[in-house]
């Protein structure tokens, strides 16, 4: 799960880099108004951390942009400003939640998995296809009841695809997803088709009934034959 913290004050946009990073997501980050339309213009991410007092701009304008672009990114503004009137501008502009600051961490790592449960799994707290079930809470995966163990980056693969089955996605995309911003760069993409290959190797021998299908030219699909 890929987030981007769009907050201009170093020393929270960092502690809250730190404990999301800890909490295995993948974390980008912006301190300004045009550095995360930038961003959001460019790549795809699960939830946005949106402060709304930005140096260069308003935070609400760029939820407003982000929803002209039907991007499908769930929001969680994080404002020091606790009026009732932002909290309504904010939820009817299509932010997802609104958490005043000063805030705990561990109150915002909850907000967040209650948004991706919403988002993903329709509250549900495991991700069921075919015999293999995901629990994103605990990070960990059963293939008909039995405990799969995977490497990090495996899991991340898989529980990006088993969060849009039968939807081909694009090796870059998914690259941007699970390593983060700016891969997409790289010269090559050999370190995904080796996960991916282990994945695979993985999900056969557990007897799952899921296959990860590449699509020439374009990436991989997530299939139950």
């Amino acid at each position: 799960m890929k987030i981007l913290v769009i907050e201009d004050e170093p020393s929270l946009r960092e502690l809250i880099q730190r404990s999301l990073l800890k909490e295995r997501y993948v974390v980008e980050t912006a301190d300004s108004y045009f550095e995360a339309l930038d961003k959001i213009e460019l790549y795809e991410y699960d939830c946005v951390l949106l402060d709304i007092m930005l140096p260069d701009g308003n935070g609400l304008k760029l939820l407003q942009r982000l929803k002209a672009m039907r991007k499908k990114e769930s929001v969680i503004i994080i404002s020091a400003r606790d009026s009732l009137d932002d909290k309504i501008e904010g939820l009817e502009l299509g932010a997802d939640d609104y958490l005043p600051k000063p805030f705990h961490l561990a109150e915002l790592a909850a907000r967040i998995k209650s948004v991706l449960r919403r988002k993903h799994r329709d509250g549900e707290h495991s991700i069921v296809l075919g015999n293999v079930e995901v629990l994103p809470d605990t990070f960990q995966v059963r293939v008909g009841g039995e405990p799969l163990e995977l490497s990090r980056k495996e899991y991340d693969i898989l529980h990006y695809f088993i969060n849009r089955p039968n939807r081909m996605v694009n090796k870059n995309t998914l690259a941007e997803s699970v390593w983060g911003d700016y891969i997409d760069q790289a010269d090559n993409f050999d370190f995904i088709y080796a996960q991916i290959k282990n994945l695979r190797k993985k999900l056969k021998e557990a007897g799952a009934t899921l296959e990860i299908k590449s699509v020439y030219g374009f990436g991989y699909k997530l299939i139950e034959p």
